[in-house]
């Protein structure tokens, strides 16, 4: 190692105590893209980051509108001749409900036991610090960067991203590279290295039953009238075989066969059913499945979840009414070759055609969706990030799917003809979309470690892509 490196390294570890300081405030912003009243949070996440970059030495920092949450850009330029590189991340976070699940405050971090728990620390406002941290620590020490090094920090990640590719694309001069880095992302164990080389698409929508123009009274009504509820869950029940399997018509076309390379990484890892179900907390089914099944089932198939369903009177107590509507939140997770807006159509298709009459169906899109991502098996950044996490780990990384959904990788290869590798120090386990999300400080620690060693590595990048 360089004494440029050892001492960028060593400036790092001094500065520990300040950063997870800087950590929590950037925590105690609460930036929920998803929700209206959280508004003046997503403005003052924004102001967070572009100052941080601001402070860290980076030129042309901006807060970027869009159609909906700004972005944020900002770069250090002044290496003509090397590669240059794009770093992303985001600003928002998901909403904290249920708040009474959480141990401590969502928007005050707490810390126990060398973690910090917060909403959005894990996802992505911790992982999105350690580069900002890092290449601040070269600029501190070594007066330059190796590369030519960018920024692009959306603030509707957590939302669906609707407008990202758009501004992408009209920024696409100014985020011009050769490849783009992600702060975002997850590795798939805390004890297992691994790089993540392919990730599912996504695709949303809301499934709205109507029936009468009012709510009406049970005891006048009830027996006649056509209630809502009870037709939505007939439908949503049609949705699924008794495995569990999307019995839609047309919802797999197009599915193409995984990398090899991934069922691979699956058979390796001997993934623990039972252990699986006692750390969500659930009862485990029986029989038990196999680990390797759940694992294909999580990385390598497609799904059709319910996030919330809600019709009629759910407070304390009774209210004695026959709803007008009721209406049902759903996701889906894509894979290799599946259309998000052919897998809408496909739903809808099941649903009209099943609707009991005397009800009116209405379905909301959210967005265009985001197709699945699947990286070059040969990339050279993808080398190198997999070199430097076995260099810090003492074992090479397994290169694994995430059944989440970054739809970044698509919009980069589209509109910048970049690919897209990701280095992020979040684990799956940390809870970042449910209540006491939290974010291991060891893995705060390693980060800084290994990113200020990728911004070295990269310079090797000359000819990339």
């Amino acid at each position: 190692m360089s004494g440029d490196l050892a001492a960028i390294e060593a400036a790092l570890a001094a500065g520990e105590a300040g950063f997870i300081q800087e950590l929590m405030a950037f925590c105690r912003i609460p930036s929920v893209s998803a929700d209206p009243a959280y508004r003046d949070g997503i403005a003052e996440a924004a102001r967070f980051v572009a100052g941080r970059l601001e402070r860290a030495g980076f030129d042309d920092v901006a807060i970027v509108p869009t159609g909906g949450h700004p972005v944020v850009t900002g770069g250090w330029c002044r290496a003509p001749g090397a590669p240059t590189v794009l770093v992303y991340g985001h600003y928002d976070v998901q909403p904290p409900d249920p708040l009474e699940r959480w141990t401590s405050p969502p928007f005050e971090p707490t810390l126990r036991d060398d973690r910090l728990y917060a909403r959005g620390i894990s996802d992505d406002k911790g992982p999105l610090l350690i580069p900002i941290l890092a290449a601040e620590a070269w600029l501190r020490q070594h007066g330059s960067l190796p590369v030519n090094l960018k920024f692009l920090i959306e603030g509707e990640e957590e939302s669906g991203s609707p407008h990202f590719e758009a501004a992408v694309a009209a920024l696409a001069e100014e985020l011009a590279c050769d490849l783009v880095v992600s702060a975002d992302g997850a590795m798939w164990r805390a004890d297992l290295p691994s790089v993540t080389v392919a990730s599912r698409g996504m695709t949303a929508l809301d499934v709205i039953v109507h029936s009468a123009a009012k709510d009406l009274h049970s005891g006048r009504h009830g027996g006649s009238a056509p209630n809502p509820v009870r037709a939505l869950v007939r439908l949503l029940a049609s949705l699924h075989e008794e495995d569990g399997k999307v019995a839609v018509e047309g919802f797999h076309d197009g599915i193409v066969p995984p990398d090899p390379a991934i069922v691979e990484a699956i058979d390796a890892v001997d993934f623990d059913a039972r252990a699986y179900f006692e750390g969500i907390g659930a009862p485990a089914p029986e029989p038990l499945p196999a680990g390797r099944d759940l694992l294909i089932r999580q990385w390598l198939e497609p799904t059709l979840e319910f996030n919330g369903i809600s019709g009629g009177y759910a407070g304390a107590g009774t209210k004695t009414v026959i709803p007008s509507q009721a209406q049902a939140k759903i996701t889906c997770r894509l894979v290799a070759g599946q259309d998000p807006a052919a897998v809408r159509e496909a739903i809808r298709r099941h649903l009209q055609a099943r609707l009991p009459s005397g009800y009116r169906l209405e379905t909301v899109e959210h967005g265009p969706g985001s197709p699945a991502f699947a990286l070059d098996p040969d990339d050279r950044g993808l080398r190198m990030t997999q070199d430097i996490l076995g260099e810090l780990l003492g074992r090479r990384p397994l290169r694994v799917a995430m059944g989440a959904t970054i739809p970044i990788g698509a919009v980069f290869r589209s509109r910048l003809g970049a690919p897209t590798v990701f280095f992020s120090f979040s684990t799956s386990d940390e809870d970042y979309h449910a209540p006491n999300e939290f974010f291991r400080l060891a893995n705060f620690r390693l980060g800084l470690v290994a990113w200020a060693r990728l911004i070295d590595r990269l310079k090797e990048l000359k000819g990339h892509g």
